[in-house]
Formats: structure tokens, sequence, C-alpha cells
């Protein structure tokens, strides 16, 4: 499990109580963590934030604030209830990286008015995205003397927006918005800010009592990361929940009882919100994309749907659905921004698995991709099922699909799925070519060939490295370049 970061954010607001308007700020595109996304401005608890050791921490998150505030905005009157200079400004941005002693001295002298910066939601990062914080959100009001702007390089772009327009704005395909953002700004746009206060404090409770986090990466589709026994370093699989009205589960895969009760929870407030779940739909067999697919089935009476030999192969005890396959379209109604004709479509993509489904849906060009791609490690191809050849068809046929939000069945949504396409077919020749070097006229076994080949990775994953390499060696043979003697390996 990765080490969990604090971090503050800060929720800037001008205009009335009412009718507020919400400062963000877009990531650089490059940037690891929710690059392209539209964000609050803010970021990790730094050692300069801790005046003493035994600073309590709300006072810690808060100098964070103000000092994240005034390196990516430009603004340090809003928080502090002075005036300053943009020179004079710079001269503290500068003291933050060069003289931190002297920026604390700062704080201390000025007296900050800390007062003035209220938290608000206490978030952290669920257990499958391999960068976790513990994120304080902190509401200011803006002063009317100064506007925040751009002034740090990780930002690209930013200004004060009506959170119920920055919502129907994402729901359009015109905004990509971090999804604990997009979150807070439903809620403020249901109310003004003293109900957005309130609702809140009501949805941290509900998240302590173990609710799903509100992950929406794509209009109208739901994601729930839920542990499964899957390959490591991956813990989780995702579970997605397609549409507005008439919804699709995609891969119920926990087999674990608590987690499928939190999915049940989820699919319950669906219901209760007056949507009708039309049927359950999978990526393929694998054990774990399927482990809860009899309980959802049963427990919701809906019908399974897959590929056909997806349904030959899992345990009975399901409704049994409408086979798919290549080009079947599944009709989801009217899209979140009000489009009519939306709807899924099917695409065969074998390789990892014969019977490996993805789901292309039509007004956002979302794709549901199983475990064509992951955004926490490689994906097996595992002989005599999975087909290196096949495979990287699959994938070089997936570049020819539409497509922008890629939904892995491990790991973060992708903003630019053919940009993770294209690295994942690059990922797979540099590894190919490491074999080809690594192939002699001597015959080497695969355990001779692991170490030369798979450098890069720890000799723990040797034994899921084997099958990918055997993959490969097998795809070598069919082109030509290699072949077998007694169960070892050589240039042919």
């Amino acid at each position: 499990m990765s080490k969990i970061k604090l971090a503050a954010t800060v929720i800037f607001t001008r205009g009335s109580d009412d009718e507020p308007e919400v400062y963000l700020a877009k990531r650089a595109a490059e940037l690891k963590f929710f690059g392209g996304y539209w964000v609050f401005p803010g970021g990790n608890v730094n050692r300069i934030d801790y005046h003493r050791e035994d600073d309590p921490e709300e006072l810690v998150l808060k100098r964070c604030v103000i000092r994240e505030a005034l390196e990516e905005t430009g603004v340090l009157s809003a928080t502090l209830g002075k005036e300053f200079s943009r020179e004079r400004k710079q001269t503290l941005k500068k003291q933050i990286k060069a003289a931190p002693e002297q920026w604390q001295q700062f704080l201390a002298g000025f007296g900050a008015n800390y007062a003035s910066i209220a938290p608000v939601f206490r978030l952290t990062t669920p257990p499958f995205i391999p960068v976790r914080f513990d994120t304080q959100f902190m509401h200011v009001r803006s002063c009317d003397n100064e506007t925040p702007g751009i002034d740090n390089y990780e930002l690209v772009d930013g200004g004060f927006i009506k959170p119920q327009q920055a919502v129907d704005a994402w729901e359009k395909g015109e905004m990509q918005i971090a999804p604990p953002v997009l979150f807070l700004l439903r809620l403020m746009a249901n109310g003004g800010l003293a109900a957005f206060f309130a609702q809140a404090k009501a949805e941290l409770e509900r998240l302590d009592k173990g609710g799903l986090h509100p992950v929406y990466f794509s209009p109208g589709i739901f994601m729930a990361p839920l542990a499964t026994p899957t390959l490591p370093p991956a813990t989780t699989t995702n579970t997605l929940i397609v549409g507005t009205d008439k919804l699709y589960v995609i891969d119920p895969a926990t087999p674990d009882a608590s987690e499928q009760q939190r999915l049940f929870n989820k699919m319950d407030e669906f219901i209760d919100d007056g949507k009708t779940f039309e049927a359950i739909l999978l990526t393929h067999h694998h054990v774990d994309h399927v482990g809860a697919v009899n309980a959802v089935s049963q427990r919701y009476q809906l019908p399974v749907s897959a590929h056909e030999e997806t349904c030959n192969r899992i345990e009975p005890g399901y409704i049994k659905g409408k086979p798919l396959k290549d080009g079947d379209r599944l009709e989801l109604g009217v899209a979140p921004d009000g489009s009519a004709d939306w709807h899924l479509t099917v695409i065969h993509t074998p390789g990892h698995a014969v019977d490996h489904l993805c789901y292309i849906d039509s007004r956002y060009h979302a794709a549901i991709v199983g475990d064509m791609l992951s955004t926490v490690s490689t994906i097996l191809i595992d002989p005599p099922e999975g087909h290196m050849r096949t495979y990287l068809h699959s994938l070089n046929r997936l570049l020819d699909i539409p497509m922008k939000t890629l939904f892995p069945a491990h790991g973060l949504a992708s903003r630019d799925g053919h940009s993770l396409v294209r690295y994942f077919l690059k990922r797979r020749e540099e590894r190919e070519n490491a074999v080809k070097k690594a192939l002699t006229d001597k015959p080497r076994s695969i355990d001779e060939l692991l170490p030369e080949v798979y450098a890069d990775v720890p000799e723990t994953t040797y034994p899921i490295a084997s099958r990918s390499l055997l993959a490969s060696l097998l795809k070598l043979e069919e082109d030509g370049f290699s072949k077998q003697r007694g169960g070892n390996w050589l240039l042919a």
C-alpha cells in the first residue's frame, strides 16, 4: 500500500452565498497526477508548514493553503487580510524556496488570519490509487481587490465559474474535472454555501461508514474500485455503473461479502433515486472480474450478458441474458447532457482472453476496456489462451476507435485513452526487442532469459513475467525469429 501524503486544497469563492462563484484551475496535461483536469488550487504539506514539531495539524494545513495559494495563484491578501504588491509576493515566493525561515517569520510577524480559512471536507484517496493523499478542503472567501490568477508552472488556466455551469460543461464533455472536485461542485450547486457545508459534512460521515467514493471520470459512468483476488500490484477491480436512467453494471467483480454490500448500497441509492438497472455486462470470465455476478444477478433479478464463451465458463447461478458479439449495441437512453440515442457499442478484443469485450459509449467516447490495459501495471498475456499477436492486434484496433476517457479494470481512468494505448504498444515493442537481443544461437531456458529480459522488475514478479516472456517467444516463433529446442529457445 502506498504511503498517504497530507495535503490541503483551497476553495476560493466570491459573490453571494446563495449563488457563489468558485475558482477552478487547470493542471498541465503532462503532470502525472490529474494532468489536464480542472481542480481547486492546493498541494502537499511541506516541512516549511511546520513551525514547531508539535504544531496542531489544522494549523499546519491552513499554512499549507496559504503557501499553495500564493505559489499557484498569486493570492495572499485573501488569506491574510492585507494587500501586498506583486513584487512583494514574488519576493515571498522566493523565500519559500530559498529561505524558508524568512517565510515562517513573515507568517508569524504579520499574523495570518487563520479564522478566515474554514475546513469543509476531508478526503483520503482510495487504496487503488498509486499516489494517495489525505486532503483537507478549505473554504476561503476571495477579496474584492485581489483575483486569483495562474502563477505556477503546474497550472495552465484558471477562473471563477458558477458551480452549476462547471457541472454542465463537464456533462457536455467540455471540461474534464477531477472526481472529488466535481463531487463538491455538485454539492455547492445544490443550494449555495450554507447547504454545501451541511451536505459536505453528511457526505463525509457516509464515506467514514464505508460508502463508495463518488468517482466519475466521464459523465454517466460511476467507478467503484472493490477488493478482489487479482494480480499484484493491483488489489482492486473496477466495477462500473453506466447510464443515467437505464443502468448497466459492468464487471461486478468482488467475492468479498462486505465489499459486495458496499456495491449493493450504491445500487440501492440509484434505485431509490428512480433509476432502473437493465443488466449485468462482463468484459471476460477471469475470476477477478466475476466474483459478485451471481449475488448481483439474484439480488436484483438482472440478466447477465457477455461473450458466449464467458457465459460458458463462469459459475452457474445467474440469470442468463443475451450473449454479446462484436458490434452489438446496448441502449442507454438519454445522455447526462440531454443528448438522445446514447448507447454502448460492444468491441470484441481477444488476446488477453479469447472472450474479452470492451464497451465504448457513443456520446463521450469513453472506453471501458477491462484487462486490455491497466494504469497500475502491465497486462499478463498467459499462453495458451493468452496470445500476444492477437492481443497486439486488439490494441491497434482500439486506436482506430474514437476514444477519450479510458476505464481500465485496475487503476485510475486515463484522460487520453489513445495515448495510453500507444504507450502500451511502445512498451510491448521495447520488451520484444529485449527478447530479440537476449536470444542467441545457443539454446537458453526461460529461467535463463528472464533476468536479462526483465532486468527492470523485482525477482518476486518472475513467475508472472515468465508467462509473458513465453507469450513473446511464441510470437517471435510465429514471426520466424525464434525456435524451440528441447524446451529451450534460440534464434531461428
